[in-house]
């Protein structure tokens, strides 16, 4: 269906939408009644349970953590512990209310939101998924939530936790300096006080801009399917999103006033870093600033502001001396952001990134697998508590690695999915901040390996850097210095550098949400391949009884793979004899 020309025939459809939309409205928000009071009842049952149940741990492992890291000072590690009981107790109220508000709004808003993406383009039979969409999918959504949530409390956590414990305080010492104590909390007390009721008053005199503004743009939109409503199966949703505006203004406020406090009490981090009290007081006046213009720009109103905005930093212009707000210096040289986003947006979600990852992984771990590279020691390490430093950390990494050199040798300014079709860049990336997060490192780290000019037998050996990094038999067994021509010692360290780089990135990827779900099946994926493979074995020739890695990354093959055009497919069909020598 083509956008409507004219303004009777805009006119005309918006009229005959109003019951269509008024119908979808009412079925939802029944499904939305129905569901909400079970939806919030596994929710807050289920975190509250993994809250409780892991509470002593939590408790007596972050003690245990902080008394031995190595890069905590001892004044340091005397503070956070005596202000543990208070993170405890701030946890608990945090997490469970959080918990029944979330399930709460989860229960009853996506029945609604599944009930008009029944009607949407492509849709089979939309009157019945009009009424069982939304229902059984919510349910499985709230397990899937808990579920997620468990693995962040238990897996993540630690693995938060040894680093921590484990991390050499050559690089980074944290210390309190307590002659600027007082001075600090003096500052984050008065910036609280300043900034809490200034930037209420502040969100609360924009809010009717953004109301009216924010509606005319939507009704804009809708009669004259523009923007996001071009769409046909998004027609449905627009009625939806305009009744629900108001909800949106109301937690742009609310959340306006919670990060006063935060945005306020900054002030003391400040005065701390600079070791001047002046500084932090500086700081509250120009907190006002930032907050005025950060606002304008979301509201497309006049820049500037009429606070100023003094100086709150000695070195302000090379960054602002270590302060929390700064961009650290390694993301300066990622690719400029200047510009607007003319290009069409990426409709690609965090978690669908991460899926679109365990695919890859899956697909080379298919492969390492028929090879002999991963066995059965490193899925049943994988399966167990202690983990498989190959499978958990390696294999992801390896396919990142393969991401960064596909997009490489097709030239993207930005990063090539499995796909080689969907680009990400700095300019068409959604506006999540997962995405800071993820793309801008490992664009760095992108830019470095090309401008690197890595050979194709550099490559390899990267390769097996990094897959085998955690297992230094295995690696040591892999590489045989005759299939490598000489590395110099500084070649090598670069190419070490890269790999420990690379596995650290997918290590913080992994502490995400959903990670270990994926992880999961994976690992049942890789067992499941490996059990077909021991079955080929019985009942024929004698099974192999060991496979030796030294062609793991063959040059040919490895090329083959990293190429832009998929011609991998061309290789000779003796290709995977020649990587395994069985002895």
């Amino acid at each position: 269906m083509e956008p409507p020309t004219g303004i009777f025939s805009s006119l005309w459809r918006f009229i005959l939408f109003i019951p269509y939309f008024t119908g979808l409205l009412l079925l939802g928000v029944l499904k939305g009644i129905v569901f909400c009071p079970l939806i919030c009842l596994i929710m807050a049952i289920g975190n509250s349970a993994i809250i409780l149940g892991l509470l002593p741990v939590h408790g007596i492992w972050t003690l245990y953590s902080i008394s031995s890291a190595k890069q905590l000072g001892p004044i340091l590690k005397l503070f956070l512990c005596l202000c543990l009981p208070l993170g405890i107790i701030l946890w608990l109220v945090v997490s469970i209310v959080g918990s029944i508000l979330g399930g709460a709004l989860y229960g009853f808003l996506s029945p609604i939101f599944a009930t008009f993406d029944a009607v949407g383009q492509g849709k089979s039979n939309p009157f019945f998924h009009c009424f069982y969409d939304g229902t059984w999918s919510t349910v499985k959504g709230s397990f899937t939530v808990v579920c997620d949530f468990r693995d962040v409390c238990f897996h993540s956590y630690f693995s938060f936790m040894d680093d921590l414990r484990t991390s050499s305080a050559d690089h980074h010492y944290y210390e309190i300096r307590l002659l600027q104590i007082p001075g600090a909390v003096i500052a984050a007390v008065l910036g609280v006080i300043v900034a809490f009721p200034v930037i209420s008053l502040l969100a609360l005199f924009k809010s009717p801009y953004m109301l009216f503004k924010g509606w005319r743009r939507l009704f804009h939109d809708l009669i004259g399917r523009e923007g996001p409503f071009l769409e046909t199966m998004c027609v449905p949703i627009a009625g939806l999103v305009i009744l629900l505006w108001p909800l949106g203004v109301v937690g742009a406020v609310l959340g306006s006033v919670v990060s006063s406090v935060f945005l306020g009490a900054y002030a003391g981090v400040v005065s701390y870093q600079e070791s001047s009290f002046s500084f932090g007081l500086c700081y509250v006046v120009a907190s006002l600033s930032i907050y005025d213009e950060y606002s304008n720009d979301v509201l497309d109103m006049p820049e500037g502001s009429c606070f100023p905005r003094p100086k709150f930093r000695r070195k302000e212009e090379e960054g602002g001396g270590g302060g929390g707000l700064s961009r650290p210096s390694s993301f300066k040289t990622t690719p400029s952001r200047g510009g607007s986003n003319k290009g069409p947006m990426v409709d690609l979600k965090p978690l669908d990134l991460l899926e679109a990852l365990f695919v890859e992984c899956r697909k080379y771990g298919e492969t390492m697998v028929t090879k002999g590279i991963i066995n059965s020691k490193d899925i049943e390490e994988a399966k167990s508590s202690k983990g498989s430093q190959v499978i958990s950390i390696g294999l992801p990494a390896y396919s990142l690695l393969h991401e960064l050199l596909s997009s490489i040798k097709s030239n993207s300014t930005g990063l090539l999915l499995g796909d080689g079709v969907t680009e990400i860049t700095t300019r068409n990336r959604p506006k999540d901040a997962f995405f800071d997060w993820f793309l801008n490192p490992f664009l760095i780290i992108k830019d470095q390996i090309e401008a690197a000019n890595l050979s194709e037998q550099e490559e390899e050996y990267l390769g097996k850097l990094v897959l085998l990094f955690g297992d230094s038999e295995r690696l040591k067994s892999s590489i045989v210095e005759s299939e490598f021509p000489p590395l110099t010692e500084l070649r090598k360290a670069e190419l070490d550098s890269f790999a420990r780089r690379l596995q650290g990135l997918t290590k913080s990827v992994s502490r995400y949400p959903t990670f270990r779900r994926h992880f999961v099946e994976l690992v049942k994926k890789l067992s499941n391949d490996l059990d077909k493979k021991h079955n080929r074995f019985e009942g024929g020739g004698p099974r192999p009884v060991k496979k030796t890695v030294s062609r793991i990354f063959s040059q040919k093959s490895f090329k083959k793979k990293t190429s832009s055009n998929g011609s991998d497919h061309q290789d000779s069909p003796n290709r995977g004899l020649r990587d395994i020598d069985i002895v």
